[in-house]
């Protein structure tokens, strides 16, 4: 086995609320938190799909308040540690002060690819109440290599010990992939990190691709429970990085069985490339828009994937999803 170490981060808990549509119970949590831990998961994340705060009419509220999931999450691990996503005006900073309390080890504070200067409060708070802190570049494909690497930069300022390439939409290809972490290894002195989504069926070789080009700190999902057609799948990654002769620190029986055991019986839908998520991926729509894109056609009586093409015409970002209804409601018009 190679000696480099890796972070394997499992999103489940997090990413895995949109797909749920943010119905998680305190016992999900519970056992799917136990089971990531007898693993060998070091990291993993729990809170509202949109982070702490997301739970709202906007994004859609939860079932059980996302408190209570951390710290269930947190009481039953010996070893591994709960993440927490921050999206500056969704979360606050009193909400990251209650997730240290509830529990959370760290903090992943997340903006637009070109917007990581709304973030270095945020950032500066996660360091100083102990946080292992990262930056989170969310829909990386719509920057060129240059402002990525200027962002990272600007995260890697404020404090951030880790910075994510975030295909949120599950657009890039492997070339793309290299291409960002090659330039953040060469650009910058902190870790670097991968997050994939499979609209396109890329997730796993994105992953490779970030791996074999420095990134250090890689996503996943079990059975591949995210936003969209999910993320890179969590148990299929350790087996993949095995094979590529890494010693990713986790047991791959025990992540296949939590996985399979666990999570699978609860999953609403099984995680699928369907027509809508590809063309999400096609057109670089964010992922999480999948449920209220569907929801949007049908209150309108519109195809989804017109909805989504246009919101990739339009260049949609995460926190525009009041857009998507104001989409479907033209579509609908002008066709009358």
């Amino acid at each position: 086995m190679k000696s480099r170490s890796f972070e394997l981060l499992d999103v489940t808990l997090r990413d895995g609320s949109h797909a749920m549509k943010h119905a998680f119970t305190v016992e999900q949590i519970r056992q799917t938190a136990r089971g990531l831990d007898q693993a060998g998961i070091g990291y993993f994340e729990v809170s509202h799909g949109d982070g702490l705060g997301g739970s709202s009419l906007q994004y859609g509220l939860s079932k059980v308040q996302e408190l209570q999931l951390i710290e269930a999450a947190a009481d039953v691990c010996e070893n591994s540690k709960v993440s927490v996503l921050l999206i500056p005006g969704i979360g606050i900073k009193e909400d990251l002060q209650d997730a240290v309390k509830a529990g959370a080890k760290m903090v992943r504070v997340a903006t637009h690819v070109t917007e990581a200067d709304v973030a270095a409060q945020h950032i500066a708070l996660g360091r100083e109440l102990g946080l292992k802190t990262v930056g989170f570049l969310m829909m990386a494909h719509m920057a060129p290599v240059e402002k990525v690497v200027e962002q990272a930069k600007l995260f890697e300022s404020y404090g951030a010990e880790v910075v994510y390439v975030t295909d949120s939409a599950g657009y890039m290809l492997p070339q793309d992939v290299t291409e960002k972490i090659a330039a953040l290894k060469q650009s910058i002195g902190c870790e670097i990190g991968f997050h994939g989504h499979n609209n396109l069926s890329m997730a796993m070789a994105n992953t490779v691709a970030a791996v074999e080009a420095g990134a250090t700190y890689i996503d996943g999902s079990l059975r591949a429970l995210g936003a969209g057609s999910g993320n890179t799948q969590t148990e299929v990654m350790v087996a993949v990085l095995e094979r590529l002769g890494f010693n990713t620190g986790v047991d791959l029986y025990k992540i296949m069985d939590v996985a399979n055991e666990i999570v699978a019986k609860f999953m609403q839908r099984p995680q699928e490339i369907t027509g809508s998520s590809l063309i999400m991926g096609y057109s670089g729509v964010y992922s999480s828009f999948l449920l209220h894109t569907q929801a949007a056609a049908q209150k309108f009586g519109v195809d989804e994937r017109d909805i989504l093409v246009e919101l990739g015409r339009l260049k949609a970002v995460g926190g525009q999803e009041d857009l998507i209804y104001d989409v479907a409601q033209q579509i609908a018009l002008a066709r009358v």
